[in-house]
């Protein structure tokens, strides 16, 4: 029984999912976690690639497969309740906005886009929509990241005013992370984990992109037409500010931590979801540290938005999540080209992450062999 079929009507049941994009993000990691999940079934395939469609169909016993150009009459066709976007991020509205106008449930990886002007037309879409819209940030489901929330919002660490985070990568020059300039590179592949979690942190929003200072290392093999590492400074309202480095060209390292006037939290490694998080509290001379346990972070934000679909729940990451950090992002690429601050529009999020709903536990999923995709890193 199809969840659209039903608009407002209690049920019990599962979510059918097309999957569209199978790089490498969708079949290492969502698709193996959609068979960890109770509620959520994989029905259909959004790609062009002959091969993947195949190899992938079988693997996961898919019989509805259609290109990208058949996307309209794949949303006609009765065989999924919701998507899955995983293409590239100048790609998501492209199928997020006619999914939404049909009444198709969206989850979306993250940027929602790369421009705040196309956010808006998404929103927009989602609106007039009966279907949910939910951005694709596994760390509001992750147990580590949500104590680190808890403890700071306690009161614990006093008032936390300064933000600092490094989040890098070996990029391989082949991979199209490489080969698409801004729209592809480290400030809008990577940016959004610092960004979120500075407005996490802080719960609040930057009022200004202070510095955004981009180098390119043309040993590094890259294309030389974007910044394959990135320096930023924000500014939060009440004195606060938040610093992050993202590079495609730096050992893989992945780590925060957030001052408070009377203690320190630390996130080593922050972002990952290959492994276990590791916390660091500091209150004066005390210091604890906490281990938590790996988790399959896809599996707990599909099992989360499908219960969201089924029990008529609005979700939180929602598209104004995803607006929010790309207001931020798009500031931090005018600051890179131009050579100036940027004085952020005013906004306030409605919404904060709900650290005892949006817990998720799942256990971690085996990486599968990837068809006709690669990861990221060299």
């Amino acid at each position: 029984m199809g969840v659209k079929k039903l608009p407002g009507v209690e049920f019990s049941g599962i979510v059918r999912y097309a999957i569209v994009g199978l790089g490498d993000i969708a079949q290492e990691d969502m698709m193996p976690a959609v068979g960890h999940v109770g509620q959520a079934r994989i029905t259909a395939l959004v790609t062009s690639d002959p091969v993947k469609a195949k190899a992938l169909g079988e693997k996961y016993g898919v019989k509805a497969v259609f290109s990208y150009d058949q996307f309209d009459a794949a949303l006609a066709s009765d065989t999924f309740d919701a998507i899955y976007v995983a293409t590239p991020n100048w790609r998501h509205a492209e199928f997020i906005i006619p999914a939404l106008k049909a009444g198709i449930h969206v989850l979306t990886e993250k940027p929602l886009e790369v421009s705040t002007e196309k956010c808006m037309r998404i929103l927009d879409a989602a609106s007039t929509s009966t279907a949910k819209l939910m951005v694709g940030y596994r760390l509001h489901f992750e147990p580590a990241t949500l104590d680190s929330i808890e403890k700071i919002r306690s009161g614990g660490l006093g008032d936390v005013h300064l933000f600092a985070s490094t989040f890098t990568q070996l990029v391989d020059p082949k991979n199209h992370r490489a080969q698409n300039g801004e729209l592809a590179g480290p400030v809008l592949d990577m940016g959004p984990y610092p960004v979120n979690a500075a407005r996490y942190i802080f719960g609040d929003e930057p009022t200004e992109v202070v510095s955004a200072v981009g180098t390119k290392h043309p040993e590094s093999g890259f294309s030389q037409d974007f910044f394959d590492t990135v320096a930023v400074t924000l500014r939060f309202p009440q004195n606060k500010l938040a610093q992050f480095n993202v590079s495609y060209f730096g050992n893989a390292s992945n780590s925060l931590i957030a001052v408070g006037s009377t203690g320190i939290l630390e996130l080593n490694p922050a972002y990952t979801h290959s492994g276990a998080l590791n916390q660091g509290v500091a209150l004066g001379k005390l210091k604890e540290e906490h281990s938590f346990d790996n988790t399959d972070q896809f599996g707990g934000e599909l099992k989360y938005f499908s219960e969201c679909i089924l029990n008529h729940e609005d979700p939180e990451p929602d598209g104004e999540e995803g607006y929010a950090d790309v207001r931020v992002l798009e500031g931090i690429l005018k600051a890179l080209e131009t050579g100036q601050p940027q004085i952020l529009e005013p906004f306030q999020r409605s919404r904060r992450i709900d650290t005892q709903r949006q817990k998720m536990t799942l256990d971690a999923v085996s990486t599968p062999e990837l068809v006709h995709a690669s990861n990221p890193e060299r």
